[in-house]
C-alpha cells in the first residue's frame, strides 16, 4: 500500500465520495485557499509543520482536485526543498522527477487501488464511456482515469495521446510486452486520424482495426486490435488501443 493509500486508510475512507481533499490537507497541516493565479495552476508554501496550498480559482473542479492532491504529494515528499512546481494534467512523465513523485501521490490519493479496482471491475469492458463513469465516481479527468486503469493493468491495452505533430505520450499495461511500441506518427488508416485531422466525431465504441495501424513491427499485420478515439482538447486526441489477441501478449 502506498503512503497516500495508507493515509486514506488512517482516516477511515471507505468510499470514493469520502475523499475530501481539503479535510485531508487540514489533517496533514496544510490549508487550501483559492486565488487568481497567472502562469501556474497551484503552488505550496510551507514552513516547519504548516503549509498553505494556493489553487487557481477559475480552474475546473476536477483540475482543482488534482492540483490539491499534487501539492499534497510535494508536502509529503519534498518538505524543506525549493522546487519550481508545474502542475500538468496527470500523464506519464519520463523521469523520476519531483513532479512525477507528486503526480503518482495524487493518483494514489484520488484513485486508491483498494477503492478504484473494485469499481473498475464492476463497470465492464474498457471503453471511454466506462472511463467517464469511473471518472465521475472519483471526480477525476478522462485522461487521468484512463492512465490509472492502464497503470493498474486492468486490461491489456494502451492509452495514447496525439497532437498535430504526432504522438505526445502513451501508457502501456504491464501485461503487454514492451516490444509492442506505438508508432510516433498517426497512420491514415487509424480511426484516430479522422478525429485528429479530419475533425471527425468521437468514436462511440472501440472498433477492430489491423494492428499495423498502431505498431511498426513487421509482424503487426498478423494481428487485430480494438481502437477508440475521442477529442480531449482543441488539438489533442486520446486513443484506447486494446489488445485481445493473446499471441500479442507472449514475451
Amino acid at each position: 500500500m502506498t503512503p497516500a493509500e495508507m493515509l486514506l486508510q488512517e482516516l477511515g475512507v471507505t468510499d470514493p465520495g469520502e475523499i475530501d481533499l481539503e479535510a485531508i490537507a487540514h489533517h496533514v497541516g496544510a490549508r487550501v485557499r483559492y486565488r487568481a493565479l497567472c502562469g501556474c495552476e497551484a503552488h505550496i508554501l510551507g514552513c516547519n509543520g504548516a503549509a498553505v496550498i494556493t489553487i487557481k480559482n477559475d480552474s475546473s473542479p476536477r483540475r482543482k482536485r488534482f492540483s490539491i492532491a499534487h501539492e499534497l504529494g510535494h508536502w509529503r515528499f519534498h518538505r524543506g526543498k525549493t522546487l519550481v512546481c508545474r502542475v500538468d494534467d496527470y500523464k506519464p512523465r519520463d523521469a523520476l522527477s519531483p513532479e512525477k513523485v507528486a503526480d503518482s501521490y495524487a493518483a494514489d490519493l484520488l484513485m486508491p487501488r483498494y477503492l478504484f479496482q473494485p469499481q473498475a471491475r464492476g463497470l465492464g469492458k474498457l471503453t471511454f464511456d466506462m472511463v467517464d463513469k469511473l471518472g465521475g465516481i472519483f471526480k477525476t479527468s478522462l485522461t487521468a482515469t484512463s492512465i490509472r486503469l492502464i497503470d493498474l493493468d486492468h486490461v491489456p491495452a494502451f492509452v495514447i495521446c496525439h497532437g498535430p505533430r504526432g504522438r505526445k505520450w502513451f501508457a502501456r499495461a504491464a501485461c503487454v510486452p514492451r516490444h509492442w511500441f506505438p508508432r510516433e506518427d498517426l497512420d491514415p488508416d487509424s480511426f484516430a486520424f479522422g478525429v485528429q485531422f479530419g475533425r471527425g466525431p468521437d468514436d462511440p465504441a472501440p472498433r477492430k482495426i489491423d494492428a499495423d495501424a498502431w505498431f511498426d513491427r513487421s509482424d503487426a499485420s498478423r494481428f487485430v486490435v480494438r481502437e477508440q478515439t475521442v477529442r480531449i482538447s482543441e488539438d489533442e486526441t486520446l486513443s484506447l488501443v486494446i489488445v485481445e489477441d493473446e499471441r500479442m501478449l507472449e514475451g
